[in-house]
């Protein structure tokens, strides 16, 4: 790369990487940050983090967005694994520049695997939304006096960074519910479509692919055995034939490995909320004809709060308003609005026998 993060030239390798250290998000931060330290490895971080900047600045030029999900992080107890505290995972300059270089890494895989293998390579793309997908976040925001612009990703994107409220999280919560509208980015092999339909729209990049994450989905393992064949190493096996089963494999895989990650979040906050009955702040997120959806900033959670049971939903006590997005008591003396903050009750309840759930109710 030059020292203003253009590619120079790539080169596709088996190897053995000698780490000169092995660094936490946390501890990679923390060394940048502390001028008194001028060792080769902090350099060297420092240097990458300068080259992630520009690289992710040039993105956002291109009209990548940056969207929002509630992440949740634990800290874990080392002896007993039960979680001792949970909180919403926080992203920091560290975290960014793997990112960066992680999509870098996967650009020129995706180039180099297609240029072998037009056929058969797996890619992965992001549909651009339709209207409609966009008219949820549209209304929201028209409710809270905010006007985004949707005809593109750069407009979308740029709307989204003006996008800012009193409430230090109103632009977590408004990227979180445009990250809700997309469609999800798919698996595809690139003998099924033609180059245009490549594309993915949320990173702004017209060909992209798995290749850095061989531990955590089906998809990239496929992208290594590609990669390999790409460069000579080995044999394409007889599989990468059927594009069918190849696609409809490494999207199952990403599925199960989705639901496996949110099934332990589920798992862990029961764990951590059970001895814990906890009251705090949340943000309306989602409104509902019998209550809402919430999310907690503290603790990067989400669920729903209900203002009428089951027997008593359509009953006519109370009625959305979409326009406004609000939810009304038929008589007008209460209302709640999107985005509103509420005090809750968060609380572990056994509603059937050993189906445990966090309940959470409105103060």
């Amino acid at each position: 790369m030059t020292p203003e993060a253009d590619i120079v030239s790539t080169r596709y390798t088996k190897s053995v990487i000698k780490s000169a250290a092995a660094l936490s998000y946390v501890e990679a931060q923390a060394r940048m940050d502390d001028s008194r330290l001028m060792d080769p490895v902090t350099t060297d971080l420092r240097n990458m983090n300068s080259l992630a900047k520009k690289m992710r600045l040039r993105r956002i030029e291109r009209g990548a967005l940056t969207l929002a999900s509630a992440e949740v992080k634990f800290q874990i107890d080392t002896e007993t694994h039960d979680p001792l505290d949970i909180g919403m995972y926080q992203i920091r300059e560290a975290n960014q520049m793997v990112e960066e270089f992680m999509l870098a890494a996967n650009v020129s895989v995706a180039q180099q695997i297609l240029k072998s293998f037009p056929l058969c390579s797996l890619l992965r793309r992001h549909p651009t939304p339709t209207k409609e997908m966009l008219e949820p976040l549209l209304r929201v925001s028209a409710a809270v006096g905010l006007n985004l612009d949707v005809s593109s990703s750069k407009a979308l994107a740029d709307s989204l960074d003006l996008a800012v409220g009193e409430d230090p999280y109103f632009n977590k919560l408004i990227r979180i519910l445009a990250t809700r509208c997309m469609s999800q980015a798919v698996y595809f092999c690139s003998g099924d479509l033609s180059p245009p339909e490549y594309h993915h729209y949320g990173l702004a990049t017209p060909l992209y692919t798995h290749f850095t994450s061989p531990i955590r989905r089906y998809a990239d393992v496929i992208v290594h055995r590609l990669l390999a064949a790409s460069i000579g190493i080995s044999k394409l096996p007889p599989v990468f034939q059927d594009r069918l089963q190849l696609t409809s494999i490494s999207d199952s895989m990403h599925r199960n490995a989705q639901m496996a990650g949110r099934a332990s979040v589920e798992l862990h906050t029961l764990i951590y909320f059970r001895k814990r009955p906890t009251d705090t702040e949340a943000r309306i997120v989602k409104i509902r004809s019998n209550g809402f959806f919430v999310f907690v900033p503290k603790y990067g959670i989400e669920g729903p709060v209900y203002l009428t049971t089951r027997a008593e939903k359509g009953s006519g006590e109370w009625y959305v308003d979409e326009q406004e997005q609000k939810i009304k008591k038929m008589d007008g003396s209460i209302s709640y609005s999107i985005l509103q903050t509420v005090q809750i009750h968060m609380e572990v309840v056994e509603p059937q026998p050993n189906r445990p759930k966090l309940q959470l109710t409105l103060i």
